[in-house]
């Protein structure tokens, strides 16, 4: 409880967030780059690195999935047998993987980033974790004469495919410095929320949103879709109304009103309902820590839970319009 009392005191403080954009930063020219974590998200972030590299043989994968890596390795990136033998030939060592623990697990195993990187290494945490977690890792990078920073994204698989990822970095203003060239193969803006830590919390409050308003989208469409509106005449004018937002004009929930979105390939590929209700988990149990009321954010954390129960984890967290519109027959009544 202090220390998360503290942490939030320490980000208050801090003031306004700082803006870094890439060409302004330190150039990281010449230095391996390594992924670990080749998921929906994680494989198009690859994939530009490599797009972008002089020589795509200075970026190293890595996947407990074998498989995964497979494609990246055929164009050219360098496969690792274990995240320890990636921090070992790599200068900046990404990681996007799904929780707290897997981040944890990667940085301290004895065949993991800790114990094999070399001393100077920056480690760029781009998964969604408990902040106070990030916080405490990165004072152990420190202690081992490491760098590193959190950095989550925004943009969902549709921006990592195309490299217009939000960043949510936080760090010291040097280290963010360092990895700001290097995120921007990644992405289009990169944005210093501050000290270790407040890159998550950002990210938090950002998803928050995002899972509510994707709700209210779902449930407005499926009115619309039960009293005979056309989604498409619908969308267009929430699109231009005040109903607008990023779940609806960008990322429409419902199929066919938005090509290559997940909703409209049933609900796959993209950011999966069981990985929303975990950040809500996150966000319900700091909101606990610092006596904050999220009415919304409890119900949203508890149909994403619902969602799960019934075999939808999987599914985009879109997948609540299919849900609303009972197309399939649920476990539990």
């Amino acid at each position: 409880m202090a220390a998360i009392r503290s942490f939030a005191r320490s980000i208050n403080k801090r003031g306004n967030a700082t803006h870094f954009m890439s060409r302004t930063s330190t150039n990281t020219a010449g230095h391996r780059v390594g992924l670990i974590g080749l998921g929906n998200m994680g494989a198009s972030m690859a994939m530009n690195l490599v797009n972008s590299a002089t020589n795509p043989a200075d970026v190293c994968v890595y996947d407990v999935m074998p498989g995964n890596m497979e494609k990246l390795v055929s164009i050219g990136a360098t496969g690792c047998s274990n995240a320890g033998e990636l921090a070992s030939k790599c200068d900046i060592i990404i990681t996007m993987v799904p929780a707290t623990a897997h981040v944890t697990s990667l940085l301290k195993d004895a065949d993991g980033i800790f114990a094999n990187a070399r001393k100077g290494s920056l480690i760029i945490d781009c998964s969604t974790i408990d902040p106070i977690a990030s916080q405490n890792l990165a004072a152990e990078a420190i202690s081992k004469e490491l760098r590193m920073i959190d950095a989550p994204v925004s943009g969902g698989v549709t921006g990592a495919a195309a490299g217009t990822l939000t960043f949510m970095v936080g760090g010291s203003e040097d280290d963010v410095a360092h990895g700001t060239p290097t995120l921007d193969r990644m992405g289009a803006k990169i944005i210093h929320c501050g000290e270790n830590g407040a890159g998550g919390v950002t990210k938090l409050c950002n998803n928050l949103s995002l899972a509510i308003s994707m709700i209210g989208t779902c449930e407005a469409m499926s009115l619309g879709k039960r009293l005979g509106m056309d989604s498409n005449k619908l969308a267009e004018v929430m699109n231009t109304s005040t109903a607008r937002c990023w779940s609806s004009d960008t990322y429409n929930p419902v199929p066919g009103v938005i090509e290559n979105v997940p909703s409209s390939r049933d609900y796959e590929g993209g950011f999966g309902a069981a990985l929303m209700e975990k950040d809500l988990s996150l966000a319900m149990n700091a909101a606990t820590q610092v006596k904050a009321r999220l009415p919304l954010g409890a119900s949203a954390h508890q149909l994403y839970g619902l969602l799960c129960e019934n075999d939808l984890g999987d599914k985009d967290f879109g997948v609540v319009y299919k849900y609303l519109m009972n197309s399939y027959k649920p476990k539990h009544q």
